[in-house]
C-alpha cells in the first residue's frame, strides 16, 4: 500500500471545467499525492464547481457535504465558477477548508502551507478582473480524447449569464503555446484532440491572432489525427472555418453552435451577438459544403420576455433547421445578471414544459440524423468501455457506435461499416468481423504496453 498521501477531485459542469481540474491534479502529483476516486478515503478532496444555474450551486453544495460525512478529518478545498461568485456561501458549508477564486485556483501549494483542517475557512478571492492570467490545460476521461483548453473568461456579457463574472475577461495564450501543448498530448498518444474554452472563437482576442489561424498551425502538425471543436459562437463561426473543416479530413464534421433563442426579438432581449438569419445562414453553409455534418445547438427556455408566441416562433425555427440535436436549458435567475431585474419573467412550471418540449424534439432530430448513416462507413474512434458488455465509440460526425467488449479495439481509429441503430441506447452496432483484425490489434497493444 502506498504511503504517499492522497487526493481526490470532482468536476462539476463544463469540459473547461475538467481540463483545469487535471492541472490542479497534475500539481498534486508532482508534489508527491497519489490520485484516489472521490468515493475513496482521501486526505485532500478537491471539488471544481460550476454555476450557470442555480442547480449546479445546489449540487456543489451537496458534493461537499457528502465529503464531510465520507471523512471529517479530510482537508476539503473548493474552487471555480461558484466560488468566484458565492465564496461566503460556499465557507458556511461545514467542513470547507479553503475557497478559491479565479485568480487563485491554480495557488493551491502558493496558498496553503499544509493541507490540515482549519478551525475557520479560508477565502481567497479577488475581484474578477484581476483573473488576468491564461493557465495552460488539458484533460481527458480515457486515453482516446484530450480537452485542451485555449481560451478563458468571456466579453459578451449576454442577460442571462455569470460567466464574465466568474472567469473574467477574454484571454488566450499565443498559437506557439498551444501547439506545445497540442504536441503533448500527441506524444501521450491521444488520437483526438478537442478544443475547448469559455468562447473559442474568441481565440486571440486582442492580439494578431485568431482561431482559423490556430486551427490552420494544429491540422498541420505531424501525428495530429483528429481534431474537434467543442462550441463556438455563430458570429465567431466564420465561413473560413467551416471551409477548413469541410477540406480538411483531420478537422471532425461536428459543429456546436450556441443558438439560445429561434426569435430575434429575445436574441436582442439576451443581448446576443447575432440574429435567426445569421445562424440559419451558417448551418446552410455547413449543410451545403458537408452534408454528413452533425449540428448542436444551446436553446434556453423560460428567459423573461419568452411568451407563448414567442416560443412558438423559436420552437418553428428549431424545427425548421437543419440541426441535428439539441441542448435545452432551463432559464435560471442568477445574482448581477441583467435578467435577473427583468419583469417579465416567465412562470417555473411553464419553463420546465417548454424545456420537455425541446428535449423531445431534440430526440426526433437526433433519431433522423443518425438513422439517414445506416449501412454507411465512417471512422470511428473506440474509447474505454462504459460496461462489461459493449465498448463505444464515436464517428467523425459524432454517431455512438458500439461493439461486443474487446479492449483490442480502445483507442483505435478504425473504418467501421453501421448496422442497425438502438434508439434505446442511442447506438450504432459496428460491423466488425474481422477475427485477424481484432487479434493484430491486441498484439500491438501488448506490445505498446510493455
Amino acid at each position: 500500500m502506498s504511503d504517499k498521501p492522497k487526493v481526490a477531485f470532482h468536476t462539476l459542469g463544463c469540459k473547461l471545467n475538467f481540463s483545469e481540474t487535471s492541472t490542479i491534479k497534475r500539481s498534486f502529483e508532482k508534489n508527491g499525492y497519489e490520485t484516489v476516486p472521490f468515493d475513496a478515503e482521501s486526505d485532500v478532496y478537491v471539488l471544481n464547481t460550476c454555476s450557470v444555474t442555480q442547480d449546479a450551486n445546489k449540487d456543489a453544495r451537496k458534493f461537499a457535504r457528502r465529503v464531510q460525512r465520507q471523512n471529517p478529518e479530510a482537508f476539503v478545498a473548493v474552487v471555480g465558477c461558484y466560488a468566484q461568485l458565492e465564496p461566503e456561501e460556499i465557507a458556511g458549508i461545514d467542513g470547507v477548508d479553503v475557497v478559491l477564486g479565479a485568480k487563485s485556483k491554480f495557488k493551491l501549494f502558493d496558498l496553503i502551507e499544509k493541507f490540515e483542517k482549519q478551525e475557520e475557512t479560508l477565502i481567497f478571492r479577488s475581484d474578477v478582473n484581476e483573473a488576468v492570467d491564461f493557465h495552460n490545460a488539458f484533460s481527458s476521461d480515457d486515453r482516446t480524447r484530450a480537452f485542451l483548453k485555449v481560451q478563458d473568461g468571456c466579453n459578451f456579457n449576454c442577460a442571462f449569464c455569470t460567466i464574465p463574472l466568474a472567469r473574467g475577461a477574454s484571454r488566450s495564450p499565443a498559437i506557439d503555446t498551444v501547439v506545445t501543448q497540442a504536441k503533448r498530448i500527441i506524444d501521450a498518444g491521444y488520437k483526438e484532440i478537442v478544443i475547448t474554452g469559455v468562447n473559442s472563437g474568441d481565440f486571440g482576442y486582442g492580439t494578431d491572432q485568431n482561431l482559423l489561424m490556430l486551427l490552420q498551425e494544429l491540422v498541420a502538425l505531424e501525428g495530429m489525427q483528429r481534431i474537434r471543436v467543442s462550441s463556438i459562437e455563430p458570429n465567431l463561426l466564420h465561413d473560413e472555418i467551416i471551409q477548413l473543416v469541410a477540406e480538411n479530413p483531420i478537422m471532425q464534421p461536428h459543429f456546436h453552435i450556441p443558438l439560445q433563442s429561434g426569435s430575434d426579438f429575445m436574441l436582442k432581449k439576451m443581448r446576443r451577438r447575432y440574429l435567426s438569419k445569421l445562424y440559419a445562414d451558417k448551418v446552410s453553409l455547413i449543410k451545403k459544403l458537408m452534408p454528413h455534418a452533425c449540428i448542436g445547438a444551446d436553446v434556453i427556455t423560460g428567459h423573461p420576455g419568452e411568451t407563448e408566441e414567442i416560443f412558438n416562433e423559436s420552437l418553428a425555427f428549431i424545427k425548421e433547421i437543419d440541426v441535428s440535436y439539441l441542448h435545452a436549458f432551463t432559464y435560471s435567475e442568477r445574482p448581477n445578471t441583467r435578467a435577473v431585474s427583468m419583469t417579465d419573467v416567465v412562470p417555473k412550471n411553464i419553463r420546465k414544459k417548454r424545456t420537455h418540449i425541446l428535449r423531445a424534439l431534440s430526440d426526433k432530430k437526433r433519431a433522423h440524423f443518425d438513422q439517414q448513416f445506416s449501412g454507411a462507413t465512417r471512422q470511428v474512434l473506440f474509447e474505454s468501455a462504459s460496461d462489461a458488455e459493449f465498448i463505444y465509440g464515436w464517428t467523425d460526425n459524432y454517431l455512438r457506435v458500439k461493439h461486443p467488449m474487446n479492449q483490442a479495439l480502445q483507442n483505435q481509429l478504425l473504418a467501421i461499416a453501421l448496422n442497425e441503430y438502438d434508439l434505446q441506447d442511442m447506438a450504432f452496432s459496428a460491423n466488425l468481423q474481422d477475427e485477424k483484425l481484432l487479434e493484430d490489434l491486441a498484439l500491438k497493444n501488448l506490445i505498446e504496453d510493455v
